[in-house]
């Protein structure tokens, strides 16, 4: 099965970067054979475009493994917008997507995957197939963390919930890789982060992101798992204000006794609110910033490192320079200029020695300091106690990476701009997926060398 859906066209195919570069959205792309065609979409091959795929998507709406069709006349568009942004969000936190860029109303490229053939659904709520599956829970039940299923794809067998063991034992290969326990792992530790990202994101709208489902496929040429497929109004539930009553997703369609054209109206009433307020997913009302005080100018290669991984969380950086020994009314001055305007500040203080920027501003602003100081080799474990030993009623951390102030900042700002949450909880999920990754290479060189071994010694 082939049909795709990476966060960029990956290095290996740098004549399909350059062909997408001379190929506007809109534009007319030359499409090949078609790859594939499901209840909802059609997928061509683009010739013109190395390793990438077209996602055309129809004016279509199905329940019940199409037991129920209707033709819905915009659908493909308003699908089309609601992945598109979805997809966007994803891959600028930092998530792996076949999602290459919006090509039109109704279209969009992805890289070309083979597709691996299983439903992940996250649960927040419990609803809908759980509680028949599961009788005597009931509808609402929360659950911590949220609950993983997978589901195989079997339209005749009505899509059989699978273990993972199932999973492994099928020994499915795609695109040259083998799905393994360390690929099921990945799959589902990405699923659940990214339902996360996606419910942290909902919230601002006050709308509860009740479940989730997801595909997965393998990059022909990057030879790696990657989300892919679509994630449209028929992925989710989505309840405003929490309320059941007000759902907007597919699940309205699923319900109808009789599909009417007003029912149906209905329908796609619920599809454009979704569409439209998608779009508001890639937007945040909160403001943030990182300002980093440094003693001395010969500390700017240490503030830069703060500067550069500010960058990376999407949270803008000013860099000053105030000695709270040498000029302690600058010091307050400095202060005082970024307490005035409004914006929600975090300070790092970069003072080597005797630190006395970081303490001086934590006990004259209410906003948080962390101190960072520039430890010497000679100096440094003496040095560091003057950013450790505090006077009482001060509320001043100190962590002595660069990368780790500037965290500590993202931190405190993705509490209230999911923006920066999504980067946050997706540097953590790639973190684990590199250390899985490794883990599984470290022994399939193991096993390698005790084969050679046990072979020149037999």
């Amino acid at each position: 099965m082939t049909w795709g859906t990476s966060s960029s066209v990956p290095a290996a195919a740098a004549p399909a970067a350059i062909a997408i570069a001379m190929a506007p959205a809109g534009s007319e792309l030359k499409l090949g054979k078609k790859v594939n065609e499901g209840k909802t979409k059609e997928v061509y091959e683009l010739p013109d475009i190395p390793g990438c795929v077209l996602m055309q998507s129809k004016d279509q709406i199905t329940a019940g493994n199409a037991a129920r069709k209707d033709r819905m006349e915009g659908k493909a568009a308003i699908s089309n917008t609601t992945t598109s942004c979805v997809f966007q969000l994803l891959q600028e936190a930092g998530i792996k997507t076949a999602f290459v860029r919006k090509h039109s109303d109704t279209a969009f490229i992805a890289a070309h995957c083979e597709m691996i053939p299983i439903e992940w659904v996250c649960r927040r709520i419990a609803t809908g197939s759980f509680l028949k599956r599961n009788p005597g829970v009931k509808e609402g039940y929360k659950f911590y963390p949220p609950k993983i299923e997978m589901f195989f794809k079997d339209d005749a067998n009505n899509d059989p919930q699978w273990s993972e063991e199932q999973l492994i034992e099928a020994k499915f290969s795609f695109a040259g890789l083998t799905i393994g326990q360390t690929e099921v792992d990945i799959m589902a530790r990405s699923t659940q982060a990214i339902f996360e990202i996606l419910e942290k994101s909902w919230q601002p709208q006050n709308c509860t992101l009740v479940d989730l489902k997801i595909e997965f496929g393998v990059n022909i040429l990057t030879k790696e798992i990657v989300l892919a497929d679509v994630i449209d109004n028929d992925s989710w539930r989505l309840w405003p204000s929490g309320d059941r009553s007000q759902q907007k997703d597919k699940q309205s369609y699923r319900d109808l006794k009789e599909v009417t054209p007003e029912a149906l109206q209905m329908v796609k009433r619920n599809f454009e609110w979704v569409a439209e307020r998608v779009e508001l997913l890639l937007k945040t009302k909160s403001q943030g910033r990182v300002v980093v005080l440094m003693g001395s100018p010969s500390d700017l290669s240490h503030c830069e490192k703060i500067k550069k991984a500010c960058a990376t969380f999407g949270i803008p950086c000013e860099l000053r320079v105030t000695s709270a020994h040498k000029g302690p009314d600058e010091t307050l001055r400095i202060k005082a200029e970024y307490e005035g305007d409004g914006i929600p500040t975090v300070f790092v203080a970069v003072a080597g020695r005797s630190n006395g920027l970081g303490p001086v501003m934590s006990g004259n602003t209410a906003y948080p300091v962390v101190n960072c100081p520039p430890l010497s080799a000679d100096w440094g474990a003496q040095d560091v106690w003057s950013s450790l030993r505090l006077p009482s009623g001060l509320g001043c951390p100190t962590t002595l990476s660069p990368e780790g102030a500037a965290q500590f900042a993202a931190q405190i700002f993705g509490l209230n701009n999911h923006l920066v949450w999504a980067k946050l909880r997706s540097s953590m999920l790639n973190t684990w997926i590199s250390l899985k990754q490794a883990d599984k290479k470290l022994r399939e060189c193991t096993l390698c060398l005790t084969e050679v071994c046990e072979t020149v010694f037999v």
